[in-house]
């Protein structure tokens, strides 16, 4: 017996939040907030809908969805870590190298 299955998963827009809020990682356009449902598909027939978890910025030149940058987040929260000058990535304060990239503090 020979089974053959034509499925999968795709993110669709339910509703948008802010017009704008963002500019596209892939071509630069205007990107908005938006929530978004997750679809189930079945031989292209959406069979299963689900909302997803946290609003994404959405290109609808592009159709991408990606997150929203992390700039809000406060340093000042974290006062034991330090941030790399060249990567920008954070990590404890007794190293003298970054962890990541290597260049010296």
């Amino acid at each position: 017996m020979f089974f053959f299955f034509v499925g999968g998963v795709e993110q669709q827009v339910r509703q948008v939040l802010k017009y704008g809020a963002g500019r596209c990682i892939s071509c630069s356009s205007p990107a908005d907030l938006v929530d978004y449902d997750k679809v189930l598909k079945v031989f292209f027939v959406p069979a299963w809908r689900w909302p997803g978890k946290h609003p994404l910025l959405h290109c609808p030149d592009c159709n991408l969805f990606f997150p929203p940058p992390l700039a809000d987040r406060r340093l000042n929260d974290l006062p034991d870590l330090l941030r790399c000058s060249v990567c920008n990535r954070s990590f404890q304060a007794d190293y003298r190298y970054c962890p990541f990239c290597g260049s010296s503090l």
